[in-house]
């Protein structure tokens, strides 16, 4: 079996024990790991599985768990490329989401904070998500590409409206915008990752054994994930606001107007640092379902009453 997948497996952790966890699989250090020194720390747990699970006190041992967590897919037990793995997310999108919602008195100025950030959405979510199927390259392409052009859309089009009828009400004004954009970042998580809910992710049981694939599972783990999101990004983007907004009535407001910017940016980045592991904590990375919530014929090919998917990040 994977040990990626061996590991969420036979750990049952507790929301708060997932929260710990991955707070180390966050750690920017993760995307500067060597593969040489990634492919040591893979042989060492593929040497003793088993003991590795119930060894997490020794050190060596929890540092190659952290390394293989944070660096390899756990359906293709393939490297995720440096700017796609789960700590590069933070520095990647806390720019991204602070300029998409800057002020901006034209169009020009809003193409590429959006266009940046809907990019990079999709292709962090198309890489995390579920690969138990295997899809050509040119399906990958086309269906990032159509993604990307449809998400910056909308982000575009929205703020446009607003600028162009510019809200009375001051909370509306403020709010709105972050509204927008965290529920068209779950919207792209639904696009990107639409071929898991048509063609069916692969359940497992807890040995790690492929007992079908289910449309359901897919359905659920994208859900799940586009939830996550919403509350990622959304609170990130709402943070900064609500402080912004009392911000500007202070005496130091008044006298460096320009320091609202630095305000917004730090706000920012601090929100994002502790809600990217409260949004990857909500749901365990390999999920349980009851078989009994599944298709018809995997029920049938199987006497286990729990099974297993990955979620994807």
């Amino acid at each position: 079996m994977e040990p990626n997948v061996h590991f969420w497996i036979t750990q049952r952790q507790s929301f708060i024990q997932r929260f710990l966890q991955w707070t180390e699989l966050l750690d920017p250090t993760n995307l500067v790991i060597s593969i040489e020194k990634i492919e040591k720390s893979r042989q060492l747990l593929l040497t003793n599985e088993d003991g590795s699970i119930h060894d997490l006190e020794d050190h060596r041992i929890r540092e190659a768990w952290k390394r293989s967590l944070s660096t390899v897919h756990p359906d293709n037990s393939k490297l995720i490329p440096v700017p796609f793995r789960p700590a590069a997310l933070l520095p990647f999108t806390a720019p991204m989401v602070f300029l998409s919602l800057v002020s901006v008195k034209n169009l020009k100025s809003m193409i590429l904070p959006q266009l940046s950030f809907y990019t990079y959405s999709t292709a962090f979510n198309v890489i995390n998500g579920n690969a138990s199927q295997n899809r050509h390259p040119y399906e990958s392409i086309l269906l990032g590409a159509g993604v990307i052009a449809s998400t910056t859309f909308f982000g575009l089009f929205s703020r446009l409206i607003l600028m162009k009828y510019p809200l009375k009400n001051i909370l509306l004004r403020e709010t709105l915008p972050v509204i927008i954009l965290a529920n068209i970042s779950a919207v792209n998580v639904v696009a990107s990752r639409s071929f898991e809910p048509m063609r069916g992710v692969e359940v497992m049981d807890k040995h790690g054994n492929v007992i079908g694939y289910s449309r359901r599972a897919g359905t659920k783990a994208v859900k799940e994930t586009a939830t996550s999101r919403v509350v990622l990004f959304g609170t990130s983007a709402l943070i900064p606001e609500v402080f912004s907004h009392f911000f500007k009535k202070t005496k130091f407001f008044m006298r460096y107007p320009q320091s609202l910017w630095t305000l917004k940016l730090s706000c920012t980045f601090l929100a994002m640092g502790l809600m990217a592991p409260v949004s990857f904590s909500m749901f365990p990375q390999i999920e349980r379902i009851q078989c009994s919530k599944l298709e018809q014929e995997i029920q049938s090919a199987t006497e286990e009453t729990e099974l297993f998917y990955n979620r994807g990040v």
